[in-house]
Formats: C-alpha cells, sequence, structure tokens
C-alpha cells in the first residue's frame, strides 16, 4: 500500500506545481518572437481582413462579385458611391441599372 500512495503524492505535488506556475501575458510572448517572417504573416493577415470588410461593405451597397457582369464597373462604382455617401453623411445617389 505504501509503494501506491508515493507515486500518487508524487503525481498530486508535481500537478499543483504546474497549476501554480506563472505564466507570462500573451502579448510579451508575441512581441519576444516576434520574427520577420512572423511580421509579414501578421501584415499579410491584416491586409486581407481589411480587404475582405471593404468587399463586406459593397455587397451591402449592391455590388455582387458573382453576379451578372455585363454592368461590371458601374455596379462596382455605384455601390462605392453609396459607401462614399454614408461616410460624407450625405444621401446616397441614385443607382443605374
Amino acid at each position: 500500500m505504501n509503494k501506491r500512495t508515493a507515486p500518487l503524492a508524487v503525481v498530486a505535488l508535481s500537478l499543483a506545481a504546474l497549476v501554480t506556475l506563472p505564466v507570462a501575458p500573451v502579448q510579451a510572448q508575441d512581441t519576444a518572437a516576434s520574427t520577420p517572417k512572423q511580421v509579414k504573416k501578421a501584415q499579410r493577415k491584416e491586409a486581407r481582413a481589411k480587404k475582405n470588410a471593404e468587399l463586406k461593405e459593397l455587397e451591402k451597397n449592391g455590388y455582387n462579385p458573382a453576379g451578372e457582369q455585363t454592368n461590371y464597373p458601374q455596379n462596382l462604382q455605384s455601390a462605392q458611391s453609396k459607401i462614399n455617401a454614408e461616410k460624407a453623411g450625405k444621401p446616397a445617389p441614385a443607382s443605374a441599372p
């Protein structure tokens, strides 16, 4: 019986030690481990998120990239003018067919 309690006590103490170890903040770990490759990856991820947000805003204002493309430049320009008007606080111009 003593053989079983000793390993259990060691396991319990080891687990308690692991749980109470101080953990460095995630932000400190990220800045310390920033390599040029990681920086470029973060920049690409940020640029992709920005482009996706712009596309969602265009789609919200009537542009459909997967839709009919016969009026392609006009559809995109119309959606962009609506966005610009919203940002300027002016009423949106009438859209062309």
